[in-house]
């Protein structure tokens, strides 16, 4: 794992700069005064993918930026900073030189660092700790955040329901999980509510990858269902889902847009990620909507929290629908397909609308 350096510069009176070297960071900064003083620092873990997945960490890692400029906080010591991991191995170690660096609330972004942040939580009794996408019992300072994927992506599946032109959707995930059943949950329910409502046979193809890396799988288990007739692919893979979008845009390159195919985003808004030049050479996009997991709201929520004073230890958090704690985008939605997708909110925030956790 890479080190980098970090400049601080200490109190007015010291003399000289601190080098202060921080595992797993990938930016130099300089500091200001005021930030190397602050108590409120605030860090990211992250899983292997990283804050530039274009997907999960990198909502996440929004709301860090957000919290930063809104608490007039700089990127480093003292203020706000992301530890890369490479590896599952690299967990514990940049908990340990987070917590070293004085660090006070540090997050661990992804079920997959569960075991690291109930472990470290348990050496810095003193620290904040946070947990996002899973739960830790019985740690004082450790607070837990879910979400309720199932509800937006049950509004994706309305929406593809009302877009698909060939009957038939399709739905590709990373690695198998509780997590990601709440995702196919909820689109598969909400392609069948809507069918059953509209009078339609739409077939529902499923497929995992099995990590979040792969984009060569993901792009050949989307160049599969493609072929099978699905014209919208909703994608729960973090990077292994850019292998989707590369497979979409290779086929709208050379088709009509009466047969053009989509691709739902997941977590973040990955419209950018649809950008392609189609067939008459105009700029175009596939990205049909994009369910959005509020991390960045839920993130920035409990360093706020922590902020005053008030950090929820001990507690779960679960973010839905009401807040937008998860929604979709507008995207490319048609007016109809975006109207009945809000409509279907409305009664799922009323409870007229339950939506399952697990596969059918």
């Amino acid at each position: 794992m890479k080190k980098t350096q970090i400049k601080a510069v200490v109190a007015s009176g010291l003399m000289g700069v601190i080098l202060l070297t921080l595992s797993g960071c990938r930016a130099k900064r300089s500091l200001s005064q005021n930030n190397a003083k602050n108590k409120h620092s605030i860090a990211l873990i992250t899983d292997i993918s990283g804050v530039d997945d274009h997907s999960f960490t990198e909502a996440a890692w929004l709301g860090f930026k957000a919290f930063g400029k809104e608490h007039k906080l700089s990127q480093g010591m003292g203020g706000y900073q992301y530890f890369q991991s490479n590896s599952e191995g690299d967990f514990v170690p940049n908990f340990n030189q987070a917590a070293s660096a004085g660090f006070e609330t540090l997050y661990g972004v992804g079920y997959a660092l569960k075991e690291a942040v109930s472990t470290v939580a348990q050496k810095y009794p003193e620290k904040n700790f946070v947990i996002m996408d899973d739960v830790i019992e019985g740690r004082k300072n450790v607070v837990s955040a879910t979400f309720k994927s199932n509800e937006a992506s049950y509004l994706a599946g309305v929406a593809a329901a009302y877009t698909t032109k060939t009957n038939t959707v399709g739905f590709i995930g990373g690695a198998k999980s509780t997590v990601l059943d709440l995702f196919e949950a909820g689109f598969k329910q909400g392609v069948r509510d809507t069918a059953k409502k509209l009078g339609r046979n739409i077939t529902i193809l499923d497929q995992y990858v099995g990590d979040f890396t792969s984009t060569d799988k993901a792009k050949a288990i989307a160049q599969s269902m493609y072929a099978k007739k699905a014209d919208i692919i909703y994608q729960a893979a973090a990077t292994a889902g850019n292998g989707v979008f590369q497979e979409a845009k290779n086929l709208n390159k050379t088709r009509s847009e009466k047969n053009k195919v989509w691709v739902i985003g997941v977590d973040s808004d990955q419209s950018a990620q649809g950008e392609y030049t189609n067939s008459s050479g105009k700029k175009d996009n596939c990205t049909l909507t994009s369910v959005l997991k509020g991390l960045g709201y839920a993130v920035k929520d409990i360093a706020d929290k922590a902020y005053i004073g008030k950090f929820p230890g001990g507690q779960h958090l679960v973010y839905g629908l009401e807040h937008n704690g998860v929604s979709i985008t507008k995207g490319n939605l048609s007016t109809k397909a975006w109207k009945a997708s809000q409509t279907a909110r409305s009664q799922i925030i009323a409870g007229k609308i339950t939506v399952e956790k697990t596969p059918k």
